[in-house]
């Protein structure tokens, strides 16, 4: 099958969605397939269950053309692109239970010549792992033709976009397609040339697997640098924006900024991922994460320190609860984890949380009776000590008077000047 006209999308989330809404604004006959009814709903009503700029008008006008639909129920199509959750379980491994969830949907309606594309961010070989799944549901079918059984093409391709340039960046950016056959790859190849203008680049399952899994985890031990400098800077009473602009200036150094932790699906989890396929030799991506993901730590110590030397009664403003700036997206945000530390560590202490692009507290902190939600104005005034967790435009553009008689903790350099 090298004619794709029907694509079906698994899991309408942060890639999914926008991927589906891409096919389909550049004339594929797309459908999107989740199990959440109030998704399916949303899309079907044109609309975004989340904020990703520009994405509501590819949605609505792929609706509108009759291009663009969600279910419940796998249907039967040309080629299904897989982007549900990989989530690590508590041995820090992978999940791959939704992929298989897919799977289990995607192998009644298979044929024979259907493209599966794995996009969902994983460890090396579960592209593999899906391919031997459905094969185990379905033994007439093969991955690779030689037993004279219909074939079906299986490939990888990560996403590599940035969460608020999604749209932007689908069509922008190079991709790397790995498939279990040359093949597949070229099938799927075919399928991004539909709207991608960076360049295509072929590889094999595995290798493009670990392609991702490796930017991440580069990203992720530059940024445990910088947070590691900023916990050193603050016991030598330096200002680390300043320190860091200042190293940067050197034409061969280019120090990340710091900040509260490392949240996000990708950054946050992928290198895990590498240290559990190789625990002996992932010695400098383990130490990353773990400078990482006690960062947290050290910021909630800081807002107990500032409360023991302000007044009793004294609350607390959080500015931020997403992951990164100017985005809706909570996972594993460091943000949230600080918040609900805070909170069991003072219980008696009201925390003021601000944070713009939700409507009500996730349900990690509505068990906490001394958090609420409020908007800038309102936490900053009632608040005598300030925790600036997020870099949100919203922060950066407002005018935030009379913080020289509160305490503040600034993760993000909002106030460095």
């Amino acid at each position: 099958m090298t004619n794709i006209e029907k694509v079906a999308v698994i899991g309408l989330g942060y890639i999914g969605l926008p991927t589906a809404a891409i096919l389909a604004t550049n004339g594929l006959q797309v459908v999107g397939v989740d199990v959440n009814k109030r998704t399916v709903d949303s899309v079907n009503a044109g609309e975004v269950p989340f904020v990703e700029p520009d994405l509501g008008a590819h949605v609505a006008g792929a609706v509108s053309q009759g291009k663009l639909r969600a279910t419940q129920d796998t249907p039967k199509a040309d080629a299904y692109i897989v982007a549900v959750p990989t989530p690590f379980r508590a041995d820090r491994s992978a999940d791959l239970s939704y992929i298989e969830a897919a799977a289990r949907g995607i192998a009644p309606q298979l044929e024979g010549g259907e493209l599966i594309i794995l996009e969902s961010t994983s460890p090396p070989r579960a592209t593999r792992h899906m391919g031997d799944y459905i094969l185990s549901l379905r033994p007439d079918l093969s991955l690779d033709g030689s037993d004279g059984r219909p074939t079906i093409h299986l490939a990888h391709c990560p996403e590599r976009v940035l969460p608020g340039r999604v749209m932007i960046e689908l069509v922008t950016n190079d991709r790397v397609v790995g498939g279990v056959t040359p093949e597949a790859a070229e099938l799927a190849k075919g399928l991004y040339s539909t709207f991608c203008q960076g360049e295509i680049l072929l590889t094999d399952d595995v290798t493009a697997e670990m392609a991702k899994l490796v930017e991440n985890s580069y990203r992720d031990v530059n940024i445990a640098f910088a947070n590691e400098l900023s916990i050193i800077s603050d016991g030598l009473g330096i200002d680390v924006w300043e320190l860091i602009r200042l190293a940067n200036h050197h034409p061969r150094v280019n120090i990340l900024q710091p900040g509260p932790g490392v949240g996000g699906h990708c950054i946050a989890v992928d290198p895990w991922f590498i240290v559990a396929e190789a625990p002996e030799d992932a010695k400098l991506i383990r130490t990353a994460r773990q400078v990482n993901d006690a960062k947290p730590l050290w910021v909630v110590d800081k807002v107990i320190d500032a409360l023991e030397s302000a007044p009793l009664g004294t609350e607390v403003a959080v500015l931020g609860l997403a992951f990164k700036a100017n985005i809706d997206d909570l996972r594993e945000s460091p943000a949230i984890e600080i918040t609900k530390m805070i909170a069991q560590r003072a219980p008696e202490t009201v925390l003021n949380v601000v944070e713009p692009h939700i409507v009500q507290l996730p349900e990690q902190l509505r068990e906490h009776e001394n958090v609420k939600l409020t908007d800038l104005t309102v936490g900053l005034k009632s608040s005598g000590v300030v925790v600036l967790l997020v870099d949100h435009d919203d922060f950066k553009t407002a005018e935030l008077t009379d913080l020289e008689s509160k305490f503040v903790i600034d993760t993000r350099g909002i106030l460095a000047v």
